[in-house]
């Protein structure tokens, strides 16, 4: 059978075994973080946030059609086209590897024969070495960490990463028929699958200055090294001009000539945009027409790839055409081209310094205004700008320096990648660079390089590089040792890919220079360029899936190298074969054993038993808050996909800092009602109240919340105050003590007072809003809680900041997973660990009734440090829960609430945490003594574990804040052994606490 016939079947298998796997280990809802967004986007063509994903939606809309009304099946058709395009990802890069193998396998019969290698046929052996080669290096990038971790998700860096295996691999099929008279549809088929990949992920960009110099070395018959510098300068311009110019830069000019014919001529709104389009269609009429006439095909091939550009990037049209019809989801509301650009640019998440600007000791000697802003006025029918203008700092000049990586105010995240660092003392070069390399290179990169083929510590975040000489796993902690995470490869995939690069650098200097760029720019470019600070929310390995892709290239032709290594003491070309391709096979498959079990989420329903819990936590019709992302989207996807709980309204507090959110909640919602806001839309536009400083007023102590809100609304000057520096008058808070007067006779015919509750209703709220002023987001609060008049639930998460409470927890109440605001005053003073009362009946009901918990006492499925967050949060509320029978004299109850948490969250599944031990008390009162000394033992051995080890290894491998999680549970320990009495274990946790508390 010919090459090309095997090299299709072998990939096919490749690609169908991949698939598979990634199949058999899907999560068959939507995961944590952006996930649940880009499901429930996509199910509905809403708008997520900036700067959107609209094929990823489009495609993802496709998918969801095939649950055929079925809305249980739609998370998992969208997670699947993750594992279908990560399979067809796979079988690119094997089919990238045996073009790049062919060529070392067989390059003297090409330069023989002056013809391309893929002209020549190789031998039988040949065919199984290059072949060999592809499946190795497929699989082992199939089945490295991030990569099979993005396969099994429905999110956009999948779907990313196949377009940059696809460029990749159809710039090589350009380089086998360069010579063939319509070889320039191979470049036009680039430019649209670039355009395209445009609405799903901007990393495809960074493979055109490897695809340049593919097309350079192709192209020219003796290349230089000159040559090849301009070819990567022309990439990188090219680079710029589609990264600036076209994406946002199109849209931009179609913006600036609306707001000027509008404004200036009077003409109707869009007549800009149409006047650009018309514009834009003649600039290319004009390009054709002088190809034409100069008969050139280079400018032809230019054009057509600019349309072909165009026609993929026009999948953002989705944008503003979903956004003009006020989806429920609908972030930034980027319905006209110019918050179209402002979402393209992605505005709202700000800037930092790339090669050159201020450093985070720097300090600004002004502010300079940005270019103007504008919105739409209906009434005047034209363009009003938004004041105030945004500003940026000035900084004097030598105050800006070269690289600076030291910009964040941050400085004690600073000094523990560089100790010498001081407060005001400007930082130098050589500390930016140490920053640089220690942290941004050495753990924001080459740590997620390590974790994909070395082997990974854990999945605690900050966990480390698991080395072939590294501790076995029994003396390790138990969260760290029998992790599932815990990944030892043994490095292979690591010394099968140097031996790759040696070898093709040895043998074709050029397609190695190739890599090793594809490398770069997917890798340490981006590191590069995010300039990251000293503290990331969560793990980022996830973006470097195109180095990892390209490192594999090499994994692939490590098999060659190895081949040629055996070649010295095996004569015998298909024993050696066979051999080469029975020891690199052991890479994938240690891959795949190794990873299965921290990869298989096929029985996890975590993040959708959250969110419905979360939604069953309150009344009928409520307005719930929620801190953002892990604790939102979960909720947007069951609400939007399944229906579940529309009546709840879901309000994300950081977006109420936004006018265009506060809008949102202003329109109805499903079965959701508007907010119920006094304020007029004015007072909440963009530029006004964004924060009310506190300014004393001696002659007002505590103020009427309602009355405030009636100053706000006049803007009245008893409130003005003067800004910093000169700037505009705007708004303050007069007082830092507010109360609200409650109509008691009214909330009692609402019926929302438990029963054992009457005598603890108040005639007022009263309390202290602290003095450091106020945000648009509390302002919206305040006024929510004034005009609703208690007629709708108001709940806050119990993952909201207690920052966001607004010191209003002596009047919250304890229901499920929410706090609810209530006219009632508790007894029992507020503390962090004590936030609401607990509604004994109520809470009983919910968390032993109501709620779902599948999964979380089966100990084969593995859950990492994001999704422990959420049965701690269960496990606390059950210890409340447990602790609110016991003070009211129901042991009977309180041991079976705290039986009834270890049942359904066992240690074997789910770790004890610094909530088990506030179990206890209940289990003694119950008379499971037993059982409440292990939970003691296990719980303080399990801690002890960890800070034992990191003391013993002091280089970071366990975080600052897992210790402090350990220690503060040994607290928790030595608390819950001295209130049952248990003076022998509480005096040896105090022992192991004592090296850890305070000196004085």
């Amino acid at each position: 059978m010919p090459f090309h016939k095997w090299n299709t079947l072998v990939g096919w298998l490749i690609f169908a075994t991949a698939t598979t796997i990634y199949l058999l280990t899907l999560e068959p809802t939507a995961s944590f973080w952006d996930c649940g967004e880009f499901i429930a986007s996509s199910y509905k063509l809403q708008v997520p946030h900036p700067p959107g994903a609209p094929a990823f939606l489009l495609l993802g809309r496709l998918f969801s059609l095939l649950s055929f009304g079925n809305v249980t099946k739609v998370a998992v058709l969208i997670n699947g086209l993750s594992a279908l395009s990560s399979g067809f990802t796979v079988l690119f890069l094997f089919w990238i590897i045996t073009h790049l193998a062919r060529k070392l396998v067989v390059p003297s019969d090409a330069k023989a024969g002056n013809l391309p290698p893929a002209s020549l046929p190789p031998s039988g052996a040949q065919t199984c070495l290059i072949l060999s080669a592809g499946a190795v290096g497929a699989l082992a990038f199939a089945f490295s960490d991030s990569f099979w971790f993005n396969a099994v998700e429905g999110e956009v860096y999948a779907l990313s990463t196949l377009c940059t295996a696809a460029v990749v691999w159809i710039m090589l099929q350009w380089e086998s028929h360069a010579d063939e008279p319509d070889s320039a549809r191979w470049l036009l088929l680039i430019a649209y699958i670039i355009g395209l990949s445009i609405g799903v992920h901007l990393l495809n960009l960074l493979t055109l200055p490897a695809l340049g110099l593919i097309y350079y070395y192709r192209r020219t018959p003796k290349p230089t090294l000159a040559g090849s510098l301009l070819t990567l300068g022309g990439s990188f311009a090219l680079l710029g001009l589609v990264l600036v110019g076209i994406i946002p830069g199109l849209p931009a000019l179609a913006g600036q000539l609306e707001v000027a014919l509008v404004n200036s001529l009077g003409v109707p709104f869009n007549t800009g945009i149409v006047l650009f389009l018309v514009l834009l269609a003649g600039f290319i009429y004009a390009g054709f027409r002088v190809s034409f006439r100069l008969q050139s095909p280079r400018l032809n091939t230019l054009m057509l790839g600019f349309v072909f550009l165009l026609i993929g990037y026009s999948s953002y049209l989705v944008v503003p055409i979903r956004s003009s019809f006020q989806p429920t989801i609908n972030e930034n509301n980027p319905s006209d081209v110019l918050s179209f650009v402002s979402y393209l640019r992605r505005e709202q998440y700000g800037a930092h310094p790339l090669l050159y600007g201020p450093q985070f000791d720097a300090q600004p000697i002004g502010y300079q205004d940005l270019a103007p802003r504008y919105r739409r006025d209906l009434k005047s029918k034209t363009y009003q700008e938004i004041l105030p203008r945004e500003q940026e700092p000035m900084y004097r000049p030598e105050d800006k320096v070269f690289l600076p990586r030291l910009y964040s105010s941050n400085l004690q995240e600073y000094q523990k990648w560089v100790p010498d660092l001081q407060a005001g003392v400007r930082p130098t070069l050589a500390q930016n660079l140490t920053f640089l390399v220690k942290y941004q290179l050495g753990h924001m990169f080459w740590r997620y390089f390590g974790w994909n083929y070395v082997g990974r510590d854990s999945d605690i975040q900050q966990a480390g590089v698991v080395t072939p000489f590294g501790p076995a796993r029994s003396t390790l902690p138990t969260r760290i040792g029998q992790s599932f995470a815990h990944n030892n490869f043994l490095a292979l995939p690591l010394l099968l890919g140097l031996l790759g690069l040696w070898y093709q650098v040895r043998r074709a200097r050029q397609d190695a220079w190739v890599a090793g760029w594809l490398f770069f720019m997917t890798g340490l470019a981006i590191v590069l360029y995010l300039n990251q600070p000293p503290f990331e929310p969560r793990e980022r390995d996830y973006t470097y899936t195109g180095a990892t892709f390209a490192f594999a290239i090499w994994i692939g032709l490590g098999v060659l190298g190895l081949a040629a290594v055996l070649g010295k003491v095996v004569r015998a070309e298909r024993l050696r074969v066979g051999l080469a391709l029975a020891l690199a096979l052991v890479i994938p498959g240690i891959l795949v054993v190794q990873g299965w079990n921290d990869h298989d989420r096929s029985h996890r329903y975590l993040s959708e038993d959250f969110a419905k819990n979360l939604l069953d936590s309150c009344a009928p019709n409520a307005i719930l808050f929620t801190n953002g992302d892990n604790d939102t989207f979960p909720l947007w996807y069951v609400q939007e996909v399944e229906g579940y709980r529309t009546d709840v309204r879901v309000a994300v507090l950081s977006y109420l800092n936004t006018d265009w959110y506060i809008q949102q909640m202003r329109r109805r919602a499903y079965r959701s009602a508007p907010f119920p806001l006094a304020l007029p839309a004015t007072a909440y536009a963009s530029g006004t109240n964004d924060f009310l400083p506190y300014v004393a007023n001696p002659a007002v102590q505590r103020m009427n919340l309602r009355e405030f809100l009636g100053l706000v609304k006049d803007q009245n000057p008893l409130l003005q105050a003067q800004a910093p520096a000169g700037g505009a008058r705007l708004l303050a808070l007069p007082a830092s003590s507010f109360f609200l007067p409650v109509d008691t006779a009214a909330v009692k015919r609402l019926g929302i007072i438990p029963a054992d509750r009457h005598r603890q209703l108040v005639s007022h709220l009263d309390w202290h809003m602290g003095e450091s002023g106020i945000e648009k987001k509390s302002l919206v609060l305040l006024d929510l809680i004034a005009t609703n008049n208690w007629q709708r639930p108001l709940y806050f998460s119990s993952t909201v900041n207690p920052d966001d409470f607004l010191n209003l927890q002596p009047y919250f109440q304890l229901e499920g997973l929410a706090y609810r605001l209530l006219p009632l005053r508790n007894p029992a003073p507020s503390t962090p660990e004590q936030v609401g009362y607990v509604e004994l009946d109520l809470n009983y009901q919910k968390l032993i009734n109501t709620f779902a918990y599948r999964g979380l006492r089966d100990d084969t499925i593995f859950y990492d440090e994001n999704n422990l967050h959420f049965p701690t949060n269960y496990r606390e509320k059950f210890a409340r829960l447990a602790a609110a029978y016991l003070a009211a004299g129901n042991r009977q109850q309180a041991a079976a609430v705290a039986t009834f948490c270890l049942q359904v969250l066992p240690n074997a599944a789910i770790q004890y945490d610094f909530y088990s031990p506030q179990l206890v008390p209940a289990l003694v009162a119950g008379g499971e003594r037993a059982r409440a000394n292990e939970i003691l033992d296990t719980t303080a051995r399990q801690a002890q574990q960890v800070l034992t080890y990191a003391a013993a290894h002091p280089d970071g491998s366990i975080s600052e804040d897992t210790q402090a999680t350990s220690y503060l549970t040994l607290q928790s320990v030595y608390r819950a052994a001295v209130q049952v009495g248990d003076t022998a274990r509480a005096a040896r946790t105090l022992a192991v606490l004592r090296p850890f508390l305070p000196t004085n």
